[in-house]
C-alpha cells in the first residue's frame, strides 16, 4: 500500500461562498485563532506575524479555488510526490536521483528525497527552462529579422 506525503486540500464551492474574504493584513495587525470546541470550551491563540502571513496566503489560495498542501522542508517525499511537485514523470525523477541531480536515501527499497532538495532542483530546472525559452525567442527573432 502506497502512502503519499503530498496531500492537497481544496474547498468546495459552497464552503468558498460561505467563507468571507480576509482583507490584506497590515504590519500592526494582530491575528488570533479562535477554536470553539464541541464541549463548549473556547480556545484562542495569538499567531506570530510569519504564521499569520502563511495563514493569509493559504486561505487566499483556497478561496481562489486552488488546492493547497503544506510541507516541511525536511519532510521526505516518494519519487511520485517529487514528480508531482516538479511537473515531470516518476521515471525522470528516478533518473535525476541516479545521476546525482536529486539527493535521496533509501528507506528499505524505497527512495526518499527531502522537500528542500526537490524544491532546489525545481528552482534549477525552472531557471534552465526560462533560459531555454529566452534562447528560443532570440533564435526566432534572428530568423524573422535577419533570415539566419
Amino acid at each position: 500500500m502506497t502512502t503519499h506525503a503530498l496531500q492537497f486540500v481544496a474547498l468546495s464551492e459552497n464552503a468558498r461562498q460561505e467563507t468571507g474574504r480576509l482583507e490584506a493584513l497590515g504590519r500592526e495587525d494582530h491575528v488570533e485563532l479562535r477554536v470553539k470546541r464541541r464541549s463548549g470550551v473556547d480556545q484562542a491563540i495569538s499567531l506570530p506575524p510569519e504564521a499569520a502571513a502563511l495563514m493569509e496566503t493559504v486561505l487566499g489560495r483556497l478561496l481562489d479555488g486552488k488546492r493547497v498542501a503544506v510541507l516541511t522542508e525536511d519532510q521526505e517525499l516518494s519519487p511520485n510526490d517529487a514528480a508531482s511537485i516538479l511537473g515531470v514523470s516518476r521515471p525522470l525523477v528516478v533518473h535525476r536521483m541516479d545521476v546525482g541531480d536529486l539527493p535521496f536515501r533509501y528507506v528499505g527499497k524505497h527512495r526518499r528525497a527531502t522537500v528542500k532538495d526537490v524544491l532546489a532542483l525545481k528552482t534549477k530546472v525552472d531557471a534552465q527552462r526560462a533560459a531555454m525559452e529566452e534562447l528560443a525567442d532570440d533564435t526566432e527573432d534572428l530568423q524573422r529579422n535577419y533570415g539566419l
